[in-house]
């Protein structure tokens, strides 16, 4: 589809003349001779971008540059004068003017830009589409509790330049807690930058963190900026920090403390201003008891802790997460929508989660793909959880392996001895157990005859 240019000029030779070259290179063009005329086709016809004069009889360029902003903050506006001054120049750019032309106009010149423009404004608005999309993806959906407690906490925290500490099992969003709060603070204009400290080996932690000068070890061909450096006027996030080398504590308590450092092999000392968010899947106190950790470290990074609570302990959210998940992973696939049965959602919420936020979000996923129309149900989850069908789903109930083992075992047995009409001795053979055995495991078991007519899972 061509772009829509609104060409508005009191000059007729102007305006065929901009028109003339314009849809030579494949622009569609409409004019108009005042500014009035040119307010009405730019509320109905919606163009792309407009070369506006600023002299105009009636209402001037100005002023019309300024409802046009009012209406469409988005759409670049060239401005056009016979006679331009740098103070008109100087207010038309503050009112959002993408360019001043002057003429006699360069045929040339007004071409160029009208591409960068129009370049421009499209880059624009895909930066803005990613920034609403990382929005939605940086949400921390829930009602539970536990979670309205978080965000609260997290408004809380973020405006303040303080150091956080985020606990919280593998998988449960401490990653995401940490960019809200950036998000959230007078630094959301600058970097977040985030390492993971338990995926870097410990000799090139420091150069990781800190960077290094060229030639200051085997390898290093050019000097390098560390996330330290990179995180300048911004957040640096050190995830997994409990897995952080002694010597690397050491150097990172001392920037905390003096706001500078320098890189591997370098000598001079470098100034940065640095937001530190730190999280951890492991018990820090623990871990300064048994020696793997600085006490004076984990008091500085213990400012403002926050525990991001397992998925476990707000199975309630489990409903509104998947619904987050359908919906984002319709959209990076550019497929309908699917949704889940009751039963389907009955059994997410019964199973414990192990892994966390996480594992919920790459099931959804392998769902979505996996399943077949636009309904997905019961029968999905079971065989996505590779596990036997039917009715495995009642076992996600227990809290234990021991506990989830032995239904598993009374269910079984129950099943084969139906199967057998209740004759021990051929139900043994078929589970192949000792005929002794299988008593032994019906009197731990609780069963007797008068569960013949139970109803197996």
């Amino acid at each position: 589809m061509a772009y829509l240019i609104l060409v508005i000029d009191d000059e007729e030779g102007i305006r065929e003349s901009l028109k003339g070259i314009l849809e030579d290179e494949g622009y569609e063009v409409l004019t108009a001779s005042s500014a009035e005329e040119g307010m009405k086709i730019f509320e109905e016809q919606l163009p792309d971008l407009v070369l506006l004069d600023i002299w105009l009889p009636g209402m001037d360029g100005i002023e019309s540059l300024k409802r046009m902003r009012d209406r469409r903050p988005s759409i670049p506006v060239i401005m056009i004068s016979g006679h331009g001054t740098i103070e008109l120049a100087v207010k038309a750019s503050k009112l959002g003017a993408y360019d001043f032309l002057e003429k006699p106009l360069s045929l040339e010149r007004v071409l160029i830009t009208v591409k960068r423009a129009l370049e421009v404004a499209a880059l624009e608005g895909t930066l803005k589409a990613l920034k609403e999309e990382a929005a939605g993806r940086f949400r921390l959906v829930g009602e539970s509790a536990a979670i309205r407690h978080l965000k609260a906490q997290i408004d809380i925290v973020a405006p303040s330049s303080s150091i956080v500490l985020i606990t919280g099992e593998s998988g449960s969003g401490k990653e995401l807690v940490a960019r809200l709060i950036h998000e959230r603070s007078p630094r959301k204009g600058g970097p977040f930058i985030e390492v993971n400290c338990a995926a870097i080996p410990r000799e090139l932690i420091e150069s990781e963190l800190f960077g290094h000068e060229r030639g200051s070890f085997t390898g290093a061909h050019e000097r390098k900026k560390g996330k330290f450096e990179l995180a300048d006027r911004g957040t640096l996030f050190l995830d997994e920090i409990g897995d952080m080398s002694k010597e690397a504590q050491a150097k990172v308590l001392r920037v905390i403390e003096t706001k500078e450092f320098q890189r591997v092999g370098g000598g001079k000392n470098i100034k940065v201003d640095v937001r530190i968010i730190a999280a951890t899947n492991k018990d820090l106190q623990e871990e300064v008891r048994k020696g793997n950790f600085r006490d004076d470290l984990f008091y500085r990074l213990n400012v403002i802790p926050l525990r991001v609570p397992p998925l476990r302990e707000r199975k309630e959210d489990i409903p509104l997460l998947v619904e987050h998940f359908l919906t984002l992973i319709a959209s990076e696939y550019g497929k309908p929508k699917k949704r889940l049965e009751e039963k389907a959602i009955k059994l997410l919420v019964d199973y414990n989660w192990p892994g966390n936020v996480r594992e919920l979000r790459n099931l959804v996923e392998r769902l979505f793909i996996m399943s077949q129309g636009d309904i997905i149900r019961s029968e999905d989850i079971e065989s996505s959880f590779g596990l036997p069908s039917p009715g495995i789903h009642s076992y996600f109930k227990f809290n234990t392996l021991r506990e989830a083992r032995e239904a598993f075992e009374r269910d079984f047995i129950l099943k084969k001895l139906q199967e057998n009409n209740w004759n021990i001795s051929k139900t043994a053979e078929a589970i192949s157990l000792e005929r002794t055995a299988l008593y032994r495991k019906l009197k731990h078991l609780g069963i007797t005859e008068a569960d013949s007519s139970a109803t197996v899972r």
